[in-house]
């Protein structure tokens, strides 16, 4: 049996290493989530129960060869490719998903969104239709990696998650609740972005639950190109491997890793970049945990931060018009700008670290922040643009 031991404890001893009674002052980080984060966590406020995943395994994902037909069990088709079977498949192009040849031995997912994000909120109805009537699992994307790698923050993210999802509920009515699949991207913040998966997941269960549901989101992760440079590209290697690992624990239902090279990319870079998560799943079997950041006072924490704030802001948009009218009236572009600069800003400053672009070595900025951003669009921006 072990000691347990207070906080008053804890306390004490810090006091003494660091030589002063203000040590909270000394040991708070600011982060661009603006959540409150504690150097020692002893307890949580209360306890979230198991968040369970749709699938049994997360599915690793694969960009579609045909050297890796025999041993690849999910594949990202652009193409349309004939003879599959007993695969999972995610198509992911709007034409492909009207000439696609459907296995009866193959389960396809549909990663096409509907939302012109940048075309003042138009909405596809058509294509959503031709979606629906589709024989696949899950036939409605909706997207938030844009709204990642444009530099929003995760609140925002969430919260435009589930205003895109109340759009298509408005549209094609509820019982589509169950055929919508999430597409999210993750960054570099580990225990964040572990406890934005798992907030997604309170959050849409908390949606369901207004229609009369009890529904467990379909989440689709993959790695981000925000934190990504074209300098030693080895290093991104690095950050795509935590952020595959942060999706795998926060429950992703499928994962997939873009190509670690931003520049002169091949086949071989592809198969670096999906064998990543060969290693994490079959070296320390994290894609088959249910939950596995379930009793983490720090993460269980910030999940219900983040889930708090996320819905308020959700609400806050609902009142306004949605997702659709904050659109077309550049609210959407202009808040998510605003964070984008702000995280910029930090990279400029050195606040926040990116190996090989503002540390070891230092490069030299040769943009600036409003050559990079423009308020009226949602578009991707890497942060290390700023010195290539």
């Amino acid at each position: 049996m072990f000691k347990k031991t207070s906080l008053q404890d804890w306390e004490t001893l810090v006091q003494k290493q660091l030589k002063t009674e203000d040590i909270y002052t000394i040991l708070s980080e600011d982060n661009l989530e603006n959540l409150s984060v504690k150097p020692y966590y002893d307890s949580v406020k209360s306890s979230l129960a198991n968040l369970p995943k749709v699938e049994e395994s997360t599915h690793l994902v694969s960009s579609y060869h045909e050297s890796a037909e025999e041993n690849v069990f999910a594949f990202l088709l652009n193409n349309n490719v004939e003879d599959l079977t007993e695969k999972v498949i995610f198509v992911n192009d709007a034409n492909l998903s009207e000439h696609i040849s459907l296995d009866e031995n193959n389960r396809y997912f549909s990663l096409v969104d509907i939302f012109s994000d940048n075309e003042k909120g138009k909405i596809n109805v058509q294509l959503g239709k031709e979606l629906l009537s589709k024989n696949f699992e899950r036939n409605l994307c909706v997207d938030i990696s844009l709204h990642q790698n444009a530099g929003a923050s995760m609140i925002q993210q969430l919260s435009i998650g589930l205003a895109k999802a109340k759009e298509l509920t408005e549209i094609f009515g509820a019982e589509i609740i169950n055929k919508i699949i999430f597409k999210v991207s993750l960054g570099s913040n580990y225990f964040f972005e572990i406890s934005k998966i798992r907030a997604l997941k309170l959050l849409f269960n908390q949606f369901s639950k207004e229609f009369g549901l009890d529904e467990t989101p379909f989440i689709f992760a993959e790695t981000t190109f925000r934190n990504k440079s074209k300098n030693d590209p080895e290093n991104n290697l690095i950050r795509s491997t935590l952020e595959l690992s942060a999706a795998m624990i926060g429950g992703a239902d499928a994962v997939f890793s873009n190509d670690y090279k931003m520049e002169n990319s091949d086949s071989v870079s592809e198969e670096i970049s999906f064998k990543q998560q060969i290693v994490l799943a079959y070296e320390s079997i994290i894609n088959v945990f249910n939950d596995a950041g379930n009793g983490s006072y720090y993460v269980e924490d910030l999940t219900q931060q983040l889930a708090e704030k996320s819905w308020k802001l959700f609400r806050e948009m609902e009142e306004k018009g949605g997702y659709c009218e904050l659109l077309k009236i550049g609210t959407i572009q202009t808040e998510i700008n605003e964070q984008a600069m702000k995280e910029q800003n930090w990279v400029e400053e050195g606040k926040t670290k990116i190996i090989g672009v503002n540390l070891y070595p230092k490069l030299e900025k040769v943009k600036s922040s409003e050559e990079m951003y423009a308020g009226n669009e949602i578009k991707a921006v890497r942060l290390a643009e700023m010195f290539e």
